[in-house]
């Protein structure tokens, strides 16, 4: 009988009750998932904290905002607290809000201007800025979420490659054409060398179509001195661009860049990291310009003037015509080789190609994605190339001191031309240039 009572006891100990063990794994499975699920939301979590303390250094806040037709949202900063003067080099900066001197001019071009058809910015239809305030277009969360990285954000990629390649301009040199990554950025330029001290030029403003999401397709001048072939190349440069990745849209935008170390860890696109001094309330970094040229339409251009102020040595921006046009300046305490004067000039449109190799060749337009032959009304040009000298006066630049640059004409090409001042307004030392990308005939 005790031998019974301890076997039925032994049984009872160690036998399983089928549904006590079936509600026992449903809370283990239960607290598994809830582990394993913690780190995902708070590693999401964490990832949208990051983004926004980075949004919270860009956006500094505003006395007014104004919503664009565009979808720009433009907040109204005082001159005072924007995000230039964050830069260590700026600490004690102060705010130099006219240029002692605009560059004098001998020519008609501020004549010019008033006949030509203007290109502006679309957030004007909306609202205005008011004075002692700096127009700037906030930066949204998808912006940066586009990104490849939040490094990367507001900056060009690395253009030099660990691998020998050839400059853009050769013997002279510039952005080589491959980058670390081995995506292909194409060009078609022209460029003068010599002791510049700024550059100005009228440039048509196109919507080409772009190929990839991370593609673009941009038209501008470049201010340059240092080595080209080192890591202490200075570069300043503005113009328009179509860029979807930094932008989120298809519309040109006027566009400012600078770096000091040949692109490798200083500088960026307009305001998104310290440097850019904005004295605008007018003007807006990054907003869109309207209207734009059509084939066979109206053409539209914009003019951009950048030199270099003779006495504090900050090289200024103009966006249009006359001192109404300014917009603000790298200040002198960003630049090494710039701070004395520029070596080159370049004025022209650069596209990236992002297929990979072996593949067909992006598609992304240049200009008007129309080759340079076409010329007026189907073309896109930039005219009365000008730079500035030592006394700080704007001179027309000979057509033989220009030299023209395209990797691959069957892509993208350039024509260099001059029209003699007549008294009715020429265009001088022009070109026009541009192409399609992709096509049967010539570009596979």
């Amino acid at each position: 009988m005790a031998k019974r009572r301890r076997r039925w006891r032994r049984q009872r100990c160690c036998s399983s009750d089928p549904p006590l063990a079936v509600a026992a794994a449903a809370l283990l499975l239960l607290l598994l998932v809830v582990v394993t699920a913690a780190p995902v939301v708070d590693a999401a979590a964490a990832g949208r904290h990051v983004v926004q303390r980075h949004l919270d250094r860009i956006n500094k806040p505003g006395v007014r905002s104004i919503h664009s037709a565009d979808g720009d949202i433009i907040d109204c900063v005082p001159r005072h607290k924007q995000r230039a003067l964050d830069h260590p080099l700026l600490a004690n900066h102060t705010v130099q809000t006219q240029p002692s001197q605009m560059p004098a001019s001998a020519s008609l071009l501020d004549r010019r201007q008033q006949l030509s058809r203007r290109a502006w910015q679309t957030w004007h239809h909306s609202g205005h800025c008011p004075r002692g305030t700096v127009a700037v277009r906030r930066t949204a969360a998808a912006d940066v979420q586009r990104a490849r990285s939040l490094a990367l954000f507001g900056r060009k990629k690395q253009m030099r490659s660990p691998l020998p390649a050839p400059d853009v301009v050769t013997g002279n040199g510039h952005e080589l054409t491959m980058h670390a990554i081995g995506n292909l950025r194409q060009h078609a330029i022209a460029y003068t060398a010599a002791e510049v001290y700024g550059a100005r030029a009228t440039i048509s403003v196109w919507a080409p179509e772009i190929d990839e999401a991370n593609g673009f397709s941009l038209s501008q001048l470049w201010i340059l001195s240092g080595s080209f072939n080192g890591s202490d190349l200075n570069s300043i440069e503005a113009g328009w661009q179509v860029s979807p990745e930094l932008y989120g849209d298809n519309r040109p935008r006027l566009f400012t860049y600078w770096t000091s170390d040949a692109y490798e860890a200083t500088g960026c696109y307009n305001a998104l990291c310290p440097g850019f001094v904005q004295t605008s309330s007018r003007i807006s970094i990054g907003a869109s310009i309207s209207p734009v040229s059509s084939v066979g339409g109206p053409q539209y251009d914009m003019t951009l003037l950048v030199w270099k102020d003779p006495k504090l040595g900050n090289w200024w921006l103009s966006y249009g015509d006359g001192a109404g046009g300014l917009v603000g300046y790298w200040a002198a305490e960003l630049f090494t080789h710039l701070s004395d004067h520029a070596t080159m000039v370049e004025w022209g449109g650069e596209v990236v190609n992002t297929h990979p190799p072996g593949s067909a060749h992006t598609a992304t337009q240049m200009g008007s994605g129309h080759f340079a032959a076409e010329g007026f009304g189907r073309a896109a040009y930039f005219r009365n190339l000008e730079t500035v000298d030592a006394d700080n006066s704007l001179a027309a630049v000979p057509l033989d001191a220009i030299q023209t640059m395209a990797e691959d004409a069957g892509c993208y090409d350039i024509r260099k031309a001059y029209d003699d001042d007549d008294g009715r307004g020429g265009w001088g030392a022009h070109f026009y240039y541009g192409g399609p990308g992709h096509n049967t005939a010539s570009c596979p």
